[in-house]
């Protein structure tokens, strides 16, 4: 059986402040000189509304960083492997050093336009944001074609999700970074009914067919067996299935398909994970 995936990664606020100051100091000369040159307009996706033009000066690990300005931003639309940082009991996901290696690369130092398609501020006075390097490289579809996190997207903060779905599509398929690693592996309920079975409380990727789809209560229901009490489920409430039909997406017409959905694994009469937008759920027998 696999290994089970670690408990639901909640914000770390407790990382060394002194480690952060020591790459701001280091930095600091170069946030003003990179920012007094002025950059070429980047030509940003619509989808998105160009903020701030600041420089990175700390790395925390491979999805979130320190600006000069004394803020810090997580990676909006994908999650890196997790450090500890200095959280009790938390085991290192693999490749968590080489995702905040691949990060530094890619920013410490270096002045980029943060770019919003969606909520921008989380719960923990982060931004959410993606990020542009003055030459157009666009942060996420990096670490996403490394292989060095995967998608992670929100009903909030869906701007450019396929994008990043595709991209990350094409690093599975080479078996680039974390794809490599059984670790990550997508559940396949196919090939091994129980495959979820060991993953409560965990972020996966789930590929299955969907035997039934239903409504009941005003809730959606997409059942991947015949026992809709113990089988795995996803599902759906209202405010969803409403965004759903406005969209033209009728969980109906998944009845019979073979997808992919992504979230976190709970427990309801079995094995489940709440669906709140569509990118959740990847058709995969087009």
């Amino acid at each position: 059986m696999l290994p089970r995936t670690v408990s639901r990664p909640e914000a770390a606020r407790n990382y060394s402040r002194r480690a952060v100051e020591g790459a701001r100091f280091l930095a600091v000369f170069l946030a003003a000189f990179c920012l007094a040159v002025p950059a070429d307009a980047l030509d940003l996706p619509v989808a998105l509304d160009a903020g701030e033009r600041v420089v990175a000066v700390a790395v925390i690990d491979g999805d979130t960083l320190l600006l000069d300005d004394g803020r810090e931003v997580r990676l909006v639309g994908l999650q890196a492997p997790k450090l500890p940082l200095g959280r009790p009991d938390f085991v290192a996901w693999p490749l968590a050093e080489e995702a905040k290696a691949a990060l530094e690369a890619l920013v410490l130092g270096e002045a980029v336009t943060l770019a919003y398609g969606g909520r921008q501020i989380d719960r923990h006075g982060r931004a959410l944001a993606h990020l542009y390097r003055d030459d157009g490289t666009w942060i996420q579809g990096e670490l996403l074609e490394l292989g060095m996190a995967r998608v992670y997207s929100f009903a909030d903060n869906r701007a450019l999700a396929a994008e990043m779905l595709a991209i990350e599509q094409a690093a599975r398929a080479d078996r680039r970074g974390i794809w490599a690693e059984s670790w990550y592996d997508r559940r396949d309920l196919d090939a091994i009914p129980n495959a979820i079975e060991d993953d409560r409380d965990s972020f996966q990727l789930v590929e299955g067919r969907i035997l039934d789809a239903a409504r009941a209560g005003g809730r959606g229901y997409l059942n991947f067996g015949a026992d809709w009490k113990t089988d795995f489920t996803l599902s759906l409430d209202p405010a969803t299935l409403r965004l759903f039909d406005a969209e033209g997406l009728s969980i109906e017409e998944l009845e019979g398909r073979r997808v992919r959905a992504r979230g976190w694994v709970d427990y309801f009469n079995g094995p489940m994970i709440e669906i709140t937008h569509p990118e959740q759920i990847e058709v995969l027998d087009e």
